[in-house]
């Protein structure tokens, strides 16, 4: 089966080495390898049970699973605000065995680690993102009670009284 027509027809959101070589698979691949899969398919969240990512990554897996005839098996990785199974994935072995399905903070975590003098778990530039699964809106979001109703009335607070807005962080 070609893996790149597989790939495009389930969508998934961003690769690890392990499957890197899968979106860009070269047509003309020796009929000496074996077929691909041969085995079954990992696929990490790298968050709890029941969260958005897992309820996206299921129905995934299982069309996954009808397509390639091997089992797609979801495998929750949960901690550091997905830090955990992203560079579990990223570590991955480039057998073509190991998906992620991550959410927006993917990028994110790296930069958060030197923010604060430490190493990142992982780089971005180790994972392929491949396809949107999720339409992931992250939202800056106030209690109702709060002064602010717009990003710029909180900015303009902050800059009124930093001490306060650092406080509160």
């Amino acid at each position: 089966m070609e893996r790149r027509s597989v790939l495009k027809g389930v969508g998934l959101l961003a690769l690890g080495p392990a499957v890197a070589g899968l979106a860009a698979a070269a047509p003309g691949r020796s009929d000496a390898q074996a077929a691909w899969p041969t085995r079954a398919v990992t696929m990490i969240v790298p968050f709890p049970p029941g969260g958005q990512a897992d309820l996206a990554a299921r129905p995934i897996a299982a069309a996954l699973e009808k397509s390639l005839g091997q089992p797609v098996v979801v495998e929750n990785r949960a901690g550091a605000g997905g830090a955990v199974g992203n560079a579990a994935v990223a570590r991955a072995a480039p057998d073509g065995y190991t998906l992620l399905i991550t959410l927006s903070s993917l990028p994110v975590l790296p930069e958060a680690e030197r923010l604060f003098g430490r190493q990142p778990p992982y780089e971005v530039g180790q994972l392929a993102p491949i396809a949107r699964v999720l339409a992931d809106p992250t939202l800056l979001a106030v209690p109702a009670a709060a002064p602010w109703r717009s990003l710029q009335d909180l900015v303009d607070d902050a800059k009124k009284r930093p001490d306060r807005a650092r406080a509160a962080a």
